[in-house]
């Protein structure tokens, strides 16, 4: 989690150059949406206690190795990437794990594919906004154009969540209450 969380601090600062789309698009968007799965397969297989250990660790990781060694203490921005970026990942993966949870009796896909649009929502103004507001960077498209990637991705991470939903054991109350008894 953490590794993922800071290659992504790491590429959100490069726009994608080709297509014209360097005025809405990073490379960020195309790696941060894996955040979302691994909390929700931890939240499935585990249950939203360990789910929220996991973003935990992973806040904790990441904001270490960003800060030492993706941040540049003498650009503002970089120093606001990293401030940004760990208070949106921490209040979207809590809310992710909290909309999963509410959500994981349904069809397998609901719990998943909610909590990942909310939670990307989420994630994506608050660190746009943290990050480039005020600073003439073109955050509000920049914000719009990294959230349909996401978008775009959530619905592709849906594939390895089913498949790796196979391999692990739907954590229920059932099931706990069943252990300890």
């Amino acid at each position: 989690m953490g590794v993922i969380v800071v290659i992504s601090n790491y590429f959100v600062q490069f726009p994608v150059q080709y297509f014209g789309l360097n005025e809405i698009l990073t490379y960020g968007a195309f790696t941060y949406p894996i955040t979302f799965l691994i909390t929700d397969l931890a939240n499935r297989a585990y249950g939203k206690d360990v789910a929220r250990k996991v973003v935990y660790v992973g806040f904790v990781i990441g904001i270490v190795l960003t800060f030492t060694v993706s941040t540049n203490f003498s650009d503002i921005i970089s120093i606001r990437i990293a401030v940004g970026s760990g208070l949106a990942f921490f209040i979207a993966q809590n809310l992710d794990i909290k909309i999963f949870d509410h959500f994981r009796k349904n069809r397998w896909y609901v719990a998943p594919l909610t909590s990942s649009i909310l939670g990307s929502t989420v994630d994506t103004f608050l660190f746009f906004s943290i990050a480039f507001y005020g600073t003439g960077v073109p955050w509000a498209t920049l914000a719009i154009g990294d959230l349909m990637v996401k978008l775009s991705i959530t619905f592709l991470m849906l594939i390895p969540f089913r498949l790796l939903l196979r391999r692990i054991k739907d954590y229920t109350e059932n099931s706990v209450s069943r252990i300890n008894l």
